[in-house]
């Protein structure tokens, strides 16, 4: 019977609930439970065979560090009558010398994190009960294979001892008894090692390993615990917006072994592909092996599907397909399981919502609503808006002609090109500084996790479609390829032999993670072909939200490509972008006319050129316009500072000098008189069209212009004229103005009837203050949220990238404001603008055009505070439907 041992608790959370036993808790309790509690205790009120255990709570953890990293009063004390209770179902009691109980103490959060905390198995085993085992079992080798795997765990877990030291040790002891794998160690060989593991923990800890098992269970506890803010996990959250407060639940349960000879396994499966989303299961085994080693791809395993025919274990494969089945109608979603099988009794040690690739959340989706699992509202909810961007990875281009020199298990989406490096460091530092690399190990662990964030693609020797490579990869949506058995890494990690060809550090390849294919050198790749199921998620998507979706496009190539994408206009056009020709050609006509008319020293000269210039504004807002056949398009007058339009390079200079028969010291002098030190704030958006009116009403002739012409060809028109940078309404009323005259002139002249608006962009604080007023003559906003958010936080979007990852980092600022929306302060101006526009025009048009448009989170913000519709990027418009779908079904609000 288990007794307490002492403990050092604070009186904080007296009388609270801190322990439940798996038969206690339900699907429901994630929160408190966290997944993978959860998970056990619905599998345990569902007959299935669980060994017994209990849940230290998620409340439990942050107790823990509210209170100085001391156990809250009571949880130790509810943590012993729990394990007597586990005891009693096992037959077993933890540290009984003739008959010991053994644990596992898991991680456990509300939200999957496979890897970035810790775990330790075996708990229990000291010198005097591994002879009990050896005793029960008549099995020396596996009872001294789990003490020197515990030993090793415990040891880098809880002592925090470098896992190299022990593997360093084993490796010795194999070379000393001539033998190449783990499994050909004798139980002698294996005692030895066991000596040397211990050997090691008094050196690097001056004490004897920890023989106790209450304490031993009680380090394992608070090392969990520690492992919620340790680097790994703090940046996968990071990345995966987890929030840090949620703490991780602790998971005690009865040991169960898979490393007891041939009829004994363990494995990891999927009830349906978590890459391609098909319905077949999908998974490893290994035969006498305990679970770190399928997840650490230390040895490549076999294929579930093997498990049928294997002699060995009859039986146990159908067994296994009922339970997956079973766990996947209650749940009603693909799962992600874990099994223990020992001397031939199959065990179910997890069940939770698998990670999968983007393309594998849509066809799981549709196909669940196909077979009546859930309904149409709940795929729409089911696939996370972020992911549909693996849909559109690009592919390997099928009439290339490359021959992949190898292949491995297909693991994560698309097609990854970058330079090889072989250490996770590496690859982070090269994909910092902007290069493009792809991260070649044996296996991947935990810690190479920052590497692989910052890695196109992930290529392993080793491991199969459920190690941590391929698990941690697909949840990134990153290309991988895991178990490439033909790529061998020379000892010194410069290089991987393949086939007969050596690859370098520093050299080039591809990898089709689509196909499991790899190839050297840089291989051309296409844009991807979009299928049924994409197109079926999209269609239930647009059927639930009611806020619209625009892109922003300035040239008629990516209006085509947004309205294959379902964009329902554009929502900014930047017309500067027009005046740049193939930047590798700098003086060709329409920039250098744009660049005569800046040189300009009359009205007469600027309009002379500005007149040269309108048949090219012409001919692009006449294919935009007929690209939007129907939809708004919304304009955006001239807003960056003349400079950017001029040369800086001395050739260039020149050249310009010569053209506009100016000498090169007037071109320079001019170039310098245009010079700003904030240019940001400076002679910019409107402010250009008050100087110079004729810019504006340059532009302004051939939007109209360009109207009339595509109607005659039956083209429906809807131009929207939006003047940047007002900060007043007088601003807003000098360049309306002007609109107004030349849409005049413009459509009068000839008879026509194109109906049109003019509003401006919200960008900078002071418009949002004064949004009534200005909303008496603008008929739209359109909310400019990088230069809001520049404004408002007095950031430079351009130079801040020096310290804002410290910032999130540091938990200064919980995101980086210029990837998603800040509610607290932008947000709050943007609500604030709205309702103040809409209380001086009720029917006023709302939307936002800042790269915010295509974040999920800022879509759902902007579906709150009710604007019209969201503007972004045009591959980023499947995911803003999405968003705005589900932020729709979130509220409840379809009516707006």
């Amino acid at each position: 019977m288990a007794t307490a041992a002492p403990e050092k608790t604070t009186a904080q959370g007296a009388g609270t609930k801190w322990v439940w036993l798996f038969r206690e808790g339900n699907a429901t309790m994630r929160d408190l439970l966290g997944g993978k509690g959860a998970g056990l205790a619905e599998m345990t009120n569902a007959g299935l065979p669980v060994p017994p255990g209990f849940t230290i709570t998620t409340d439990a953890c942050n107790a823990y560090y509210r209170n100085g990293k001391q156990f809250p009063d009571g949880l130790w004390d509810q943590a012993m009558s729990a394990l007597q209770d586990v005891e009693g179902a096992a037959g077993k009691r933890l540290g009984d010398p003739g008959n010991p109980l053994l644990v596992s103490v898991r991680s456990g959060a509300k939200f999957s994190m496979p890897g970035m905390m810790d775990t330790i198995l075996n708990l229990g085993l000291n010198d005097t009960t591994v002879e009990g085992m050896v005793a029960n079992t008549s099995n020396p080798r596996f009872a001294y294979d789990s003490y020197r795997r515990f030993i090793q765990m415990y040891g880098n877990v809880v002592l925090n001892i470098d896992k190299d030291a022990f593997e360093h040790a084993l490796a010795q002891q194999k070379e000393k008894a001539g033998v190449q794998g783990d499994t050909e160690l004798s139980a002698d060989d294996l005692k030895a090692v066991i000596a040397a593991y211990k050997a090691i923990v008094k050196r690097e800890t001056g004490q004897d390993f920890p023989t106790d098992p209450q304490a031993q269970l009680r380090g394992a506890v608070e090392a969990v615990f520690a492992s919620w803010n340790n680097d790994r996990a703090i940046v996968y959250r990071r990345r995966e917006k987890i929030s840090d407060d949620l703490g991780t639940a602790v998971n005690v349960q009865t040991m169960v072994f898979g490393n007891m000879g041939p009829d004994s396994g363990t494995g990891v499966a999927f009830t349906r592909n978590p890459s391609t989303g098909a319905k077949e299961l999908f998974g490893d085994y290994l035969k006498n092996a305990q679970g770190e080693d399928v997840v650490a791809g230390i040895r490549t395993p076999s294929h579930i599907s093997e498990m049928r025919d294997d002699p060995n274990l009859p039986g146990v494969y159908d067994e296994f397909v009922r339970y997956a089945q079973r766990l996947e109608r209650h749940y009603k979603d693909m799962q992600d399981l874990e099994f223990t099988i020992e001397r031939g009794k199959l065990y179910m040690l997890q069940t939770r919502s698998g990670k999968r690739t983007g393309g594998a959340a849509v066809k799981i989706a549709v196909d669940l609503v196909n077979e009546g699992i859930i309904d149409q509202k709940t795929a729409v909810q089911r696939v996370p808006p972020g992911d549909l961007v693996q849909l559109l990875y690009p592919v390997i281009d099928p009439n290339s002609g490359a021959k992949p020199v190898a292949t491995g298990t297909r693991a994560g989406p698309g097609a990854a090109i970058g330079m090889v490096t072989f250490t996770a460091e590496r690859a982070e530092e090269l994909g910092k500084a902007g290069e493009k690399v792809i991260l070649v190990r044996r296996e991947t662990s935990p810690e190479d996790l920052r590497g692989m964030i910052e890695a196109q693609g992930i290529l392993t020797s080793t491991g199969g479609p459920t190690s941590h490579a391929a698990v941690v990869a697909r949840g990134m949506g990153k290309s991988c390829i895991v178990g490439a058995k033909d790529v061998v890494i020379l000892p010194d990690e410069s290089a991987f032999t393949v086939n007969g060809q050596t690859v370098r550090e520093g050299e080039w390849i591809t990898l089709d993670g689509t196909t499991g294919s790899i190839y050297i050198g840089q291989v051309p790749t296409v844009e991807p072909e979009l299928g049924a199921d994409f197109h079926t998620v999209m269609q239930w998507a647009d059927q639930f939200r009611t806020t619209g979706v625009r892109a922003n496009a300035d040239v008629p190539r990516d209006a085509t490509k947004a309205r294959e994408f379902g964009a329902e206009g554009i929502g900014l056009c930047r017309t500067e972008h027009m005046f740049f020709d193939d930047p590798s050609k700098p003086q060709e006509e329409r920039t250098r006319t744009m660049r005569e008319m800046i040189l300009a020293d009359t009205e007469t000269a600027r309009r002379a050129a500005l007149e040269r210039l309108l048949p090219f504004q012409q001919g692009d807002f006449e294919g935009l316009f007929r690209a939007m056949d129907g939809f708004p398009v919304t304009i955006r007058t001239l807003d960056p500072p003349l400079h950017e339009f001029l040369p800086r390079e001395e050739e260039q200079i020149a050249e310009l000098a010569q053209i506009t028969g100016r000498t090169v010291e007037q071109v320079r002098s001019r170039i310098e008189a245009l010079h700003e030190q904030n240019p940001m704030l400076g002679f910019r958006g409107c402010r250009l069209g008050i100087q110079y009116p004729e810019i504006t009403e340059m532009q302004v002739r051939a939007i109209f212009r360009a109207a009339v012409a595509v109607s005659k060809d039956g083209v429906k028109v809807h131009p929207e004229i939006m003047i940047p940078l007002v900060s007043d309404v007088n601003e807003l009323k000098l360049q309306e103005e002007i609109v107004r005259r030349v849409a005049k002139e413009e459509l009068e002249g000839v008879g026509a009837d194109v109906p049109y608006q003019v509003g401006t962009m919200i960008e900078l604080p002071r418009a949002a203050l004064l949004a009534n007023t200005i909303a008496e003559v603008a008929e739209f906003f359109s909310f400019g949220t990088n230069d809001l958010t520049q404004t408002t936080f007095g950031l430079s979007r351009d130079d801040s990238g020096r310290f804002l990852p410290m910032y999130v980092e540091q938990k200064i600022l919980k995101d980086d404001p210029f990837q998603t929306l800040d509610r607290e302060g932008v947000g709050q101006l943007v609500k604030l603008g709205t309702e103040r526009g809409r209380s001086a025009r009720p029917d006023l048009k709302v939307g936002i055009c800042g790269e915010h448009g295509g974040d999920p989170s800022s879509v759902e913000f902007c579906h709150q505070v009710g604007l019209n519709y969201v503007s972004c990027s045009p591959f980023r418009v499947p995911i803003a439907r999405l968003a705005a779908a589900q932020a729709a079904l979130a509220t409840g609000d379809r009516d707006r």
